[in-house]
Protein backbone atom coordinates (compact mmCIF):
# COMPACT_ATOMS: atom_id res chain seq x y z
CA UNK A 1 0.00 0.00 0.00
CA UNK A 2 1.59 3.22 -0.65
CA UNK A 3 1.00 7.21 0.13
CA UNK A 4 -1.11 7.56 -3.38
CA UNK A 5 -3.74 4.69 -1.96
CA UNK A 6 -4.30 6.99 1.01
CA UNK A 7 -4.42 10.23 -0.73
CA UNK A 8 -7.20 8.57 -3.19
CA UNK A 9 -9.08 7.46 -0.29
CA UNK A 10 -10.13 11.01 0.62
CA UNK A 11 -11.76 11.88 -2.42
CA UNK A 12 -14.32 8.96 -2.31
CA UNK A 13 -17.78 9.47 -2.37
CA UNK A 14 -19.08 5.84 -3.62
CA UNK A 15 -18.46 2.28 -2.87
CA UNK A 16 -18.78 -0.67 -5.48
CA UNK A 17 -18.72 -3.81 -4.47
CA UNK A 18 -18.88 -7.23 -5.77
CA UNK A 19 -21.25 -9.68 -3.76
CA UNK A 20 -19.78 -13.49 -4.57
CA UNK A 21 -16.49 -13.48 -2.70
CA UNK A 22 -16.66 -9.92 -1.71
CA UNK A 23 -19.88 -9.03 0.45
CA UNK A 24 -20.02 -13.00 0.87
CA UNK A 25 -17.53 -15.98 1.40
CA UNK A 26 -17.76 -17.07 -2.28
CA UNK A 27 -20.05 -20.50 -0.83
CA UNK A 28 -23.49 -20.94 -2.21
CA UNK A 29 -26.20 -23.36 -0.37
CA UNK A 30 -28.69 -24.09 -2.77
CA UNK A 31 -32.00 -24.65 -0.81
CA UNK A 32 -34.60 -27.33 -2.60
CA UNK A 33 -36.33 -24.75 -4.22
CA UNK A 34 -33.37 -23.75 -6.04
CA UNK A 35 -32.81 -20.14 -3.96
CA UNK A 36 -29.21 -19.71 -3.10
CA UNK A 37 -28.05 -19.08 0.15
CA UNK A 38 -24.76 -17.35 0.89
CA UNK A 39 -22.40 -16.40 4.10
CA UNK A 40 -22.76 -12.79 4.54
CA UNK A 41 -20.20 -10.98 7.52
CA UNK A 42 -22.29 -8.89 10.30
CA UNK A 43 -18.88 -6.25 10.40
CA UNK A 44 -19.71 -5.94 6.60
CA UNK A 45 -22.94 -4.70 7.39
CA UNK A 46 -22.47 -2.52 9.86
CA UNK A 47 -19.67 -0.74 7.83
CA UNK A 48 -22.18 -0.50 5.15
CA UNK A 49 -24.62 0.78 7.35
CA UNK A 50 -22.46 3.59 8.49
CA UNK A 51 -20.97 4.75 5.26
CA UNK A 52 -24.70 4.84 4.11
CA UNK A 53 -25.68 6.95 7.19
CA UNK A 54 -21.86 9.24 6.34
CA UNK A 55 -24.00 10.65 2.97
CA UNK A 56 -21.64 7.93 0.58
CA UNK A 57 -23.49 5.90 -2.12
CA UNK A 58 -23.14 2.29 -2.19
CA UNK A 59 -23.83 -0.29 -5.16
CA UNK A 60 -23.42 -3.91 -5.31
CA UNK A 61 -23.46 -5.34 -9.11
CA UNK A 62 -23.28 -9.11 -9.22
CA UNK A 63 -24.06 -11.74 -12.04
CA UNK A 64 -25.46 -13.58 -9.33
CA UNK A 65 -29.27 -14.28 -9.68
CA UNK A 66 -30.34 -15.26 -6.04
CA UNK A 67 -33.09 -13.07 -4.39
CA UNK A 68 -31.88 -13.00 -1.08
CA UNK A 69 -28.60 -11.27 -2.18
CA UNK A 70 -31.47 -8.15 -2.59
CA UNK A 71 -33.25 -9.60 0.44
CA UNK A 72 -29.87 -9.35 2.51
CA UNK A 73 -29.67 -5.18 2.16
CA UNK A 74 -33.60 -4.35 1.79
CA UNK A 75 -33.30 -2.17 4.80
CA UNK A 76 -30.14 -0.27 3.92
CA UNK A 77 -31.40 2.69 1.97
CA UNK A 78 -30.21 3.93 -0.86
CA UNK A 79 -27.79 1.13 -1.19
CA UNK A 80 -28.36 0.23 -5.41
CA UNK A 81 -28.33 -4.05 -5.89
CA UNK A 82 -27.17 -5.08 -9.83
CA UNK A 83 -28.35 -8.88 -9.88
CA UNK A 84 -27.88 -11.18 -12.62
CA UNK A 85 -25.23 -9.01 -14.06
CA UNK A 86 -23.81 -10.41 -17.58
CA UNK A 87 -21.26 -7.18 -18.21
CA UNK A 88 -20.24 -5.31 -15.51
CA UNK A 89 -19.42 -2.54 -17.73
CA UNK A 90 -22.28 -1.23 -19.22
CA UNK A 91 -24.09 -1.25 -15.48
CA UNK A 92 -21.26 0.41 -13.76
CA UNK A 93 -21.03 3.29 -16.26
CA UNK A 94 -25.09 3.50 -16.03
CA UNK A 95 -24.62 4.51 -12.64
CA UNK A 96 -22.05 6.38 -12.85
CA UNK A 97 -24.14 8.83 -15.25
CA UNK A 98 -27.16 8.12 -12.87
CA UNK A 99 -25.32 10.06 -10.27
CA UNK A 100 -23.56 12.30 -12.20
CA UNK A 101 -19.79 10.68 -10.44
CA UNK A 102 -16.55 10.64 -12.02
CA UNK A 103 -14.28 7.55 -11.78
CA UNK A 104 -12.01 8.81 -9.19
CA UNK A 105 -14.31 8.91 -6.65
CA UNK A 106 -15.67 5.40 -6.53
CA UNK A 107 -13.71 2.58 -5.00
CA UNK A 108 -14.39 -0.97 -6.33
CA UNK A 109 -13.53 -3.86 -4.81
CA UNK A 110 -13.86 -7.57 -6.46
CA UNK A 111 -12.58 -10.78 -6.76
CA UNK A 112 -12.28 -12.58 -9.73
CA UNK A 113 -11.79 -12.25 -13.59
CA UNK A 114 -15.43 -11.14 -13.99
CA UNK A 115 -14.62 -7.67 -12.24
CA UNK A 116 -11.34 -7.13 -13.70
CA UNK A 117 -12.84 -4.86 -16.87
CA UNK A 118 -14.89 -2.87 -14.15
CA UNK A 119 -11.61 -2.23 -11.66
CA UNK A 120 -10.00 -0.94 -14.30
CA UNK A 121 -12.01 1.69 -14.84
CA UNK A 122 -12.56 2.51 -10.76
CA UNK A 123 -10.65 5.33 -9.17
CA UNK A 124 -9.72 3.54 -6.28
CA UNK A 125 -9.31 -0.60 -7.13
CA UNK A 126 -9.26 -3.28 -4.48
CA UNK A 127 -9.54 -6.84 -3.51
CA UNK A 128 -9.86 -9.08 -0.67
CA UNK A 129 -7.12 -11.14 0.37
CA UNK A 130 -8.42 -14.53 -1.10
CA UNK A 131 -8.56 -12.96 -4.92
CA UNK A 132 -7.55 -14.11 -7.90
CA UNK A 133 -3.95 -13.35 -8.71
CA UNK A 134 -4.85 -11.47 -11.82
CA UNK A 135 -7.37 -8.90 -9.58
CA UNK A 136 -5.08 -8.43 -6.41
CA UNK A 137 -2.34 -7.44 -9.80
CA UNK A 138 -4.55 -4.48 -10.66
CA UNK A 139 -5.51 -3.53 -7.22
CA UNK A 140 -3.89 -0.50 -5.24
CA UNK A 141 -5.17 -2.45 -1.48
CA UNK A 142 -5.33 -5.96 -0.68
CA UNK A 143 -7.65 -6.55 2.21
CA UNK A 144 -5.73 -8.70 5.21
CA UNK A 145 -9.27 -9.97 5.89
CA UNK A 146 -11.16 -12.59 3.05
CA UNK A 147 -14.54 -12.01 1.21
CA UNK A 148 -17.51 -11.99 3.20
CA UNK A 149 -14.95 -11.73 6.15
CA UNK A 150 -14.50 -8.22 7.05
CA UNK A 151 -13.09 -7.25 4.09
CA UNK A 152 -15.61 -4.64 3.35
CA UNK A 153 -15.41 -3.45 6.73
CA UNK A 154 -11.63 -3.25 6.32
CA UNK A 155 -11.96 -0.61 3.68
CA UNK A 156 -14.71 1.59 4.36
CA UNK A 157 -13.14 1.62 7.72
CA UNK A 158 -9.89 3.07 6.35
CA UNK A 159 -11.87 5.51 3.81
CA UNK A 160 -13.46 6.87 7.02
CA UNK A 161 -10.68 7.32 8.83
CA UNK A 162 -9.04 8.98 5.97
CA UNK A 163 -11.69 11.60 5.74
CA UNK A 164 -12.08 11.85 9.28
CA UNK A 165 -15.76 10.41 9.24
CA UNK A 166 -15.29 7.31 11.35
CA UNK A 167 -16.06 6.59 15.03
CA UNK A 168 -17.79 9.87 15.21
CA UNK A 169 -20.83 10.23 17.97
CA UNK A 170 -23.62 8.35 15.40
CA UNK A 171 -20.93 5.52 15.25
CA UNK A 172 -23.02 4.42 18.31
CA UNK A 173 -26.41 3.64 17.32
CA UNK A 174 -28.06 2.64 14.71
Amino acid sequence: MNQNYREKLKRVTTFVFDFDGVLSDGKIYVLPDGDQIRGTSVKDGYALQYALKKGFRIAVISGGVSETMRLRYQNFPNMEIYLRVSQKVPVFNQFLEKHQLITDEVLYMGDDMPDYQLMQLAGVKTCPADACEEIKSISEYISFQKGGEGCVRDIIEQTLKAQGKWGEDDAYQF
